[in-house]
């Protein structure tokens, strides 16, 4: 992504057997490289497309280099989550 624009980060939450489904209190966490939190946001019905997916409009720090992104809840009072990676670079 280019330094200075917005990034839509998306989540599918699935269980084993690929069903979608909509995890209890979902939040995104950014988290520099070295996995230091930069900040977390709480999701809600706004940031949900279907049942099961979840996005959220990001504008990163204009210090960063990339981060690493993470989609967290619970199903079924068990943890569910998903990691990706970003590169931000100037051009």
């Amino acid at each position: 992504m280019l330094s200075g624009d917005s990034i839509r980060l998306k989540v599918n939450f699935k269980t084993f057997t690929g069903q979608p489904v909509n995890p209890v209190n979902p939040t995104l966490t950014i988290y520099k490289t070295e996995q230091t939190q930069i900040e977390q946001f709480t999701l809600d019905d706004t940031n949900k497309l279907d049942v099961g997916v979840y996005f959220y409009d990001y504008v990163p720090a204009s210090e960063l280099n990339e981060f690493i992104f993470e989609f967290a809840g619970t199903y079924n009072d068990k943890p569910i989550l998903s990691r990706g990676q970003v590169k931000v670079k100037f051009i």
